[in-house]
């Protein structure tokens, strides 16, 4: 693929736009993210704060713990240390610098701080809006379909920023996402000149091993990755192993970045740390691994990209079958193996439901990957799944297809009744 081809530079600027460093459970971190905005518009620290919040982001934010709080859970804890101490620059790294005084002073801000909380009924899977007070001044900011994308600034009723919330519509410069498929990928992958994509992988790497070592060291969550590493230390277990300890770690409080991919830090850590052990057992060399990564990344955002940035589906599974086609590249896979890769995970793990963010990612992360590696083994046995096998037709392209309407349409009862079960006694 020609440097100066259209679709080259669409996917360079998909990778720009997704691998972007985050710290904590995005979800939380872009709530965080709301109030230090509206505290910002407001000037002035808020003594009242009100919320509303789609059923996916609550049923994300419920069980996890937010960095820079003490260990701290849920929304009023993810606004509060926003409008407290969060930089309104930083986008995903928002609590990033959270000193040590502010850390300490949250307990008692938050104490003297109400937080109302209302659900917010919205076509946006992904939607908040965080509306601040002092006195009789208010200020409310919108975000809506991306973790960064805000939609609405009010300052005492007048407002100052607004754009289209429909998800449909596109923003300004976004890539068109459209043009990703498995062909393209194999073959932007294979000829990438690699300058353009160093700096971005290389901090895919270097931050998701810091955290997937943290997660190793310490005690975190359910601590899925240590357990692993207790039945085995193959290169299958050690792949699984340490995507699942950078999830322990960041569904906990690390306060450790990680480079996200489609929207999460999860699916980051899916679709890279697998592939990175297997590059280190091979012995393989940068450039080997670049490509291995630039397959696994890209493969997870195109599965995911027809489903949306939040949902009932497990976006570990899009993430697992990514990771899977890039060690099949690093075994010596071609475009068919990786197609048939992809073909074969989904068709096992696609049932898995998101229940929120919370200690059992990390378990879920682990399966995801073994039907990943596993999707490439039935494959170079002799085996895969046919047409009519379920939800899988002719064409790679269009089991994707049918995957993604799976999770995006078939599963909306299915997210509705999960946010029930998960709200009903909150």
């Amino acid at each position: 693929m020609e440097r100066n081809d259209m679709v080259y530079q669409t996917y360079l600027e998909i990778l720009r736009r997704e691998l972007i460093s985050a710290m904590g459970c995005t979800e939380p971190v872009a709530l965080a993210y709301c109030a230090a905005v509206a505290r910002a518009t407001l000037g002035a620290l808020p003594d009242r704060i009100t919320v509303e919040a789609s059923g996916n982001i609550i049923k994300n934010v419920k069980s996890v713990v937010v960095p820079n709080t003490g260990g701290q859970r849920g929304i009023a804890a993810a606004v509060c240390i926003g409008a407290l101490a969060g930089d309104e620059h930083a986008g995903l790294e928002v609590l990033a610098h959270v000193c040590k005084e502010e850390r300490e002073g949250l307990v008692s801000y938050m104490g003297g701080t109400p937080v109302e909380v209302k659900p917010l009924i919205s076509e946006n899977l992904l939607d908040m809006i965080v509306t601040v007070y002092n006195g009789t001044s208010s200020a409310k900011v919108r975000i809506a379909n991306e973790h960064t994308r805000i939609v609405l600034i009010e300052k005492d009723g007048r407002t100052l920023q607004e754009s289209d919330v429909r998800q449909e519509v596109k923003t300004d410069g976004e890539p068109d996402y459209d043009l990703l498929t498995v062909e393209k990928i194999w073959d932007f992958a294979c000829t990438c000149h690699l300058e353009d994509v160093r700096d971005i992988l290389d901090r895919q790497i270097e931050q998701n091993t810091a955290i997937a070592e943290e997660g190793l060291r310490k005690d975190y969550g359910a601590n899925i990755g240590k357990v692993l590493l207790k039945i085995g230390n193959d290169v299958r277990t050690r792949a699984k192993a340490y995507a699942a300890a950078g999830s322990d770690a960041r569904m906990n409080g690390s306060e450790l970045p990680v480079v996200i991919c489609s929207g999460s830090g999860n699916q980051g850590l899916t679709a890279s740390m697998p592939v990175i052990v297997y590059a280190e057992e091979l012995h393989a060399n940068r450039e080997k691994l670049y490509r291995a990564l630039l397959i696994s990344t890209l493969v997870t955002i195109h599965a995911k990209s027809g489903i949306g940035r939040l949902s009932a589906y497990c976006g570990a599974v899009s993430a697992g079958a990514g990771a899977g086609c890039g060690i099949a590249y690093l075994l010596g896979g071609n475009e068919r193996d990786i197609a048939h890769t992809i073909v074969n995970a989904l068709a096992i793990t696609s049932g898995i439901v998101c229940d929120g963010a919370k200690s059992s990612c990390a378990a879920k992360i682990a399966t995801a990957v073994e039907t990943g590696i596993f999707g490439y083994e039935m494959y170079r046995n002799g085996q895969q799944f046919y047409a009519g096998d379920g939800l899988v037709v002719k064409g790679v392209e269009n089991s994707i297809e049918n995957f993604g309407r799976l999770a995006r349409i078939g599963m909306r009862g299915t997210d509705e009744e999960i946010i029930r079960l998960m709200t009903e006694d909150a």
